[in-house]
């Protein structure tokens, strides 16, 4: 029985959602795990971001953005705007700000104290819609996702430039 874990470190842009393409990384894990028969799970440990699995479409717009992750955007951006005020959603309450005021003394760089930076209801209901983890196949060592499907982890918050970790587990024989 093989059980390993790995840890992808990732970085958000801060300016706009961050899609960062997984599927060469998750590839190559299974590869040097041995892993023939079995499951991979990748998962956010951020209630901002999310695992997807979409097309890769390799026409890009001039920002770099895959032509789905332009349309996927644009979707949300009308379903779910952003979050530019404290006024736009009633997330951040008084004790959530409390809370995070007291986070940042303990935590530093990593939770600014900041009152800008947590206006990220959108990011939090878009990651809530999309969820924090997906599971793949392993068959025969390779992983079975098509001919054209990728593996997408998503930072839906752009309020700050961020570190953000992607979990992957790999479980099987």
């Amino acid at each position: 029985m093989i059980i390993k874990h790995e840890t992808l470190s990732l970085e958000s842009s801060g300016k706009n959602v961050t899609y960062h393409e997984i599927t060469d990384e998750v590839k190559k894990m299974v590869i040097s795990s041995g892993l023939v028969n079995g499951q991979v799970v990748i998962s956010s440990p951020h209630t901002t971001c999310s695992i997807i699995f979409e097309e890769y479409v390799h026409d890009v717009d001039w920002n770099g953005y895959e032509y789905l992750q332009v349309d996927l955007n644009r979707m949300l951006d009308r379903l779910i705007p952003r979050q530019l005020t404290e006024s736009d959603y009633i997330y951040p309450g008084e004790e959530h700000v409390k809370f995070m005021e007291e986070i940042s003394k303990i935590h530093g760089d990593s939770y600014p104290n900041d009152r800008s930076s947590i206006l990220n209801a959108d990011a939090h209901i878009r990651a809530s819609l999309f969820g924090s983890s997906e599971t793949f196949i392993v068959k025969d060592g390779e992983l079975q996702i098509g001919s054209v499907g990728y593996i997408y982890f998503v930072d839906w918050d752009q309020n700050r430039k961020r570190k953000r970790l992607c979990n992957i587990l790999l479980m099987g024989e």
